[in-house]
């Protein structure tokens, strides 16, 4: 059995084809394919709030692109989840329909509170102390998703209007800066020893490039903010030549950088954990509880 995602983000679209794998009724996952498409919709959708056509032509190839590759490996479930720059988009509903019409691809575009919850369904916390304090962060192209888990309970959670793209186009406010860290001093203040967990693209690149070698252990902030002021000493052309970036990476990883360290710093959190997660691991997990569940 094969279950697809597809995450439609600010900066990229995902397609992630996954097998799944039951054992003695436990029901688990392994990636088969994982494809990524710099689309970047957030440019159109926080600048103009409209995605152009050019934009939109790209994004309804790629979809049935991914639709053709899901027919290919003969997908039994899909779910696509489109993020904060389909959600800012005044014409966000109608790329959909139109997705739907050439690409036979239901796309919904969800609220930054139920994409906090798909994230985190990612199951990040696998293997790690339930008796611990965890603060989630999700960097995105237009949004950051915050949860803060106290062992197993949820907390507290919630969606900013910051993101890599969003700071790239100086159309972030200072204001949303402010009621980020707010949230962050309101919840944690009455929590000691909060440990980090870091999902998505920038934050798995940025472990990659620590070189740290052992999942299991955390990033230092002290290590992060010297990673920060490394790949800052190059410029954006550097980035790409010398250090090997992607194009589409090398400019995101520094606002990327700047608002974990900003939250990391506000939480007074030392460590984050990178369980090389994202947005697609978690939509995989949701089709997983949704089928197997209702079976149940």
């Amino acid at each position: 059995m094969r279950y697809a995602a597809i995450d439609v983000g600010s900066n990229a679209v995902r397609l992630l084809i996954a097998e799944i794998i039951e054992n003695n009724g436990s029901i688990s996952f392994k990636k088969n394919t994982l494809l990524r498409v710099p689309v970047r919709l957030g440019d159109d959708a926080f600048l103009n709030k409209h995605i152009s056509d050019k934009k939109a032509n790209d994004l309804v190839k790629s979809m049935q692109a991914f639709r053709n590759l899901m027919d290919v490996f003969k997908v039994t479930d899909y779910m696509a989840c489109a993020t904060s720059a389909m959600r800012e988009a005044a014409n966000g509903q109608e790329v959909a329909a139109r997705i739907k019409k050439e690409a036979d691809i239901d796309l919904e575009i969800v609220h930054g509170q139920n994409e906090a919850k798909i994230i985190y369904a990612s199951h990040a916390e696998v293997n790690i102390d339930k008796s611990k304090n965890y603060l989630y962060i999700d960097v995105g192209g237009g949004s950051t998703e915050l949860s803060l888990f106290c062992g197993e309970k949820m907390l507290a959670s919630q969606s900013f209007n910051l993101g890599t793209i969003r700071i790239l186009d100086n159309q972030d406010k200072e204001e949303t800066w402010t009621e980020m860290k707010n949230f962050i001093r309101e919840h944690t203040r009455a929590h000691r020893n909060i440990f980090g967990i870091g999902t998505g693209g920038n934050i798995n690149k940025l472990f990659r490039l620590s070189g740290e070698k052992n999942q299991d252990e955390p990033l230092t902030y002290i290590k992060l903010k010297s990673l920060y002021n490394y790949l800052n000493s190059f410029s954006l052309k550097d980035r790409i030549n010398v250090l090997g970036l992607n194009q589409d990476r090398a400019d995101v990883i520094i606002p990327a950088c700047e608002i974990y360290l900003t939250v990391l710093k506000c939480a007074g959190i030392k460590s984050i954990y990178v369980p090389t997660v994202g947005m697609v691991d978690g939509i995989i997990q949701t089709l997983i509880e949704k089928n197997f569940e209702n079976a149940g």
